[in-house]
């Protein structure tokens, strides 16, 4: 979760389960793309639990990456990036997205499949893989896919709808064309085709993704591509047009013999695995139509309910402001006075007297101060 006012103070959020349910921008069931089924479970796996890394290590790695996210969304949330638009040079300046994240999920492409692990996001919209022949493509543990040995692959053409959508297209061959640009200089570049995709057992036809054949930056080398879960009409969640959809993520510590796993679940079985979910209205900014904004009215420290002004949390009129949550962000960044009478409150409540000097290291460390200016 993460302020859009960000003041760059963090708070590392100490939650080992975090369960998100949110409804798509079109809430109709399409029964016929999922062919009547009630929707599908897809695991997924941290980013880094593959990697031979200590707890403290996974929490430094997290918080880095969250700091690099956190100003590619201030870029966005302040519009420095804002929509394609022609310079004074008249060069075209392409839209700037939120990109990588924290979880990768399992998706297989094609008839026959391929199997990828692919970046899920929910700052941003495109559904992307590397595709050959590749002009450029960074290294990945899989093969890359070959739309030549599927049956079901075909082009989108310029005249479609979600070729419209893209910040950033062009024409060429009768298909349509897309850049993709993310804040830390990673890009995607390629044409839009259509696919069947299999998640889990479930396979959809006609599924909208960008065929990547120059990708570059090391931005996503965890993965074989990205899979947008934003509210715009080109993510996942808006083409399959299912009523919800929820993500329960656990801890970043968490092993491969944990009893709970993290996991995104399509559709009604959405709520097939939880039970006393509690809920809260999304707000919508038209200045960014993809994000996921929360109408936080407060926050307290145990039974203390703190004199935060609400207004600080206030998404503005001229889309400024606001709160939004965030999978690929795994601190919540608070806006500057709200921190300090968080941390105040927060230190005031816990008796330091009986912990050791390592255990007191830690509750500051998850308390510390990003001291960069935005």
């Amino acid at each position: 979760m993460a302020s859009s006012n960000f003041a760059n103070f963090t708070m590392f959020l100490s939650i080992s389960v975090l369960f998100v349910n949110v409804l798509p921008v079109n809430s109709t069931s399409r029964h016929a793309l999922i062919n009547n089924h009630k929707g599908f479970k897809v695991s997924l796996k941290h980013v880094d639990s593959g990697g031979n890394f200590t707890k403290f290590e996974r929490l430094q790695r997290a918080m880095a990456r969250g700091k690099s996210r956190l100003q590619r969304l201030n870029l966005m949330a302040n519009n420095l990036a804002a929509t394609t638009a022609k310079d004074d040079s008249n060069n075209v300046k392409s839209t700037i997205h939120a990109g990588n994240g924290e979880f990768l999920m399992q998706i297989s492409i094609g008839s026959p499949s391929e199997t990828y692990n692919a970046i899920m996001d929910t700052g941003s919209d495109l559904i992307w893989t590397q595709c050959k022949p590749c002009k450029e493509c960074f290294d990945q543990s899989t093969p890359i896919f070959d739309p030549s040995k599927s049956s079901t692959f075909s082009k989108i053409s310029c005249s479609n709808k979600l070729c419209e959508a893209l910040p950033m297209s062009s024409c060429g061959d009768s298909s349509c064309e897309y850049m993709y640009t993310y804040g830390d200089y990673s890009s995607s570049e390629g044409f839009l085709a259509s696919e069947t995709f299999t998640f889990g057992k479930t396979s959809i036809p006609n599924v909208a993704f960008g065929c990547g054949n120059d990708n570059e930056g090391s931005g996503f080398s965890q993965g074989a591509g990205l899979v947008g879960l934003g509210r715009g009409p080109l993510s996942l969640v808006s083409q399959l047009q299912m009523p919800k959809f929820s993500y329960c993520l656990t801890s970043i510590n968490d092993d491969a013999n944990s009893k709970i796993s993290s996991a995104l679940l399509m559709g009604s079985v959405a709520n097939d695995d939880y039970s006393n979910i509690i809920t809260t209205p999304l707000a919508k900014n038209p200045s960014q139509p993809s994000f996921y904004y929360l109408s936080l009215e407060g926050i307290s420290v145990g039974d203390t309910r703190l004199p935060i002004k609400k207004s600080t949390f206030s998404l503005n009129q001229d889309g400024s402001g606001g709160v939004i949550i965030d999978s690929g962000t795994t601190i919540t960044y608070l806006e500057e006075g709200a921190f300090k009478l968080l941390k105040k409150e927060f230190s005031s409540q816990i008796n330091f007297q009986w912990m050791t000097l390592a255990q007191q290291d830690w509750i500051y460390a998850s308390l510390c101060l990003q001291t960069q200016t935005i």
